[in-house]
């Protein structure tokens, strides 16, 4: 079954908001995990606007499932992952004041300052993940730095799935067979809700993992944490 991997950075926008310890991130994280989620994610930013290091921190002994930390390989973001030594580090191609990610790794152009990094985590005994475009090349290439996943960016899929879901999820097929071919792991996540998530996994059913954080947050103000995880993972059975 692919895991579900809870993003709760929007938790700790709301918290950072207000000040204070309301919502309180550790609890929301360890709830999430009672009420089924396989995993939670954070993307710790140099601005701290939502996740800060002492979150990380925080987090890491208490998390009794997998903790993947995302972000940009900053020499910051390397030292805190290193000290911190997370199940799963994923990394994105953000530049400091990103929005949110938009788009993936060109590990061609990128190729050996991503496997130096792949060969640092590795040693490290954390297991990688390069977040991808569905580019068949830059799939290959990832595979070449030696990481053990990619995590395909989803947003294209999400944009494209209400008008038409069979043209929406053609390349991430495609590019699901190529990673599978290559013999590394797949995640997936950006912009996956229940209103696109089970019609991408009844089509890539060995996805390893997916991390949602923005939309599973907005569903939780309707349905409550519980019966939102609980729906989430409906769409993975």
């Amino acid at each position: 079954m692919t895991k579900l991997s809870v993003n709760i950075n929007k938790i700790a926008t709301l918290r950072n908001a207000r000040g204070g310890n309301n919502p309180d991130v550790l609890k929301v994280a360890l709830d999430c995990e009672k009420f089924g989620a396989e995993g939670i994610t954070v993307h710790p930013r140099p601005d701290e606007r939502h996740i800060r290091r002492s979150d990380v921190f925080a987090l890491r002994p208490a998390i009794s499932t997998e903790f993947n930390i995302e972000g940009y390989p900053s020499p910051e973001f390397i030292d805190l992952v290193l000290k911190v030594k997370p199940h799963q580090v994923t990394l994105v191609p953000d530049a400091p004041d990103q929005l949110t990610s938009n788009a993936g790794w060109d590990t061609k152009t990128h190729f050996s300052f991503l496997s130096e990094l792949m060969d640092t985590f590795s040693n490290a005994g954390i297991r990688t993940s390069i977040f991808i475009s569905t580019d068949k090349e830059l799939i290959e290439y990832a595979a070449k730095t030696g990481a053990d996943r990619v995590e395909l960016y989803t947003e294209p899929y999400a944009t494209l799935y209400p008008q038409n879901p069979e043209a929406a999820i053609a390349p991430f097929v495609e590019a699901a067979k190529v990673v599978r071919s290559l013999g590394m792991g797949l995640n997936a996540g950006h912009d996956l809700s229940l209103q696109n998530l089970k019609y991408m996994h009844d089509n890539i059913p060995w996805l390893d993992e997916v991390s949602i954080g923005h939309a599973l947050i907005c569903d939780a103000l309707y349905l409550g944490l519980e019966k939102t995880i609980e729906e989430y993972k409906n769409c993975l059975r």
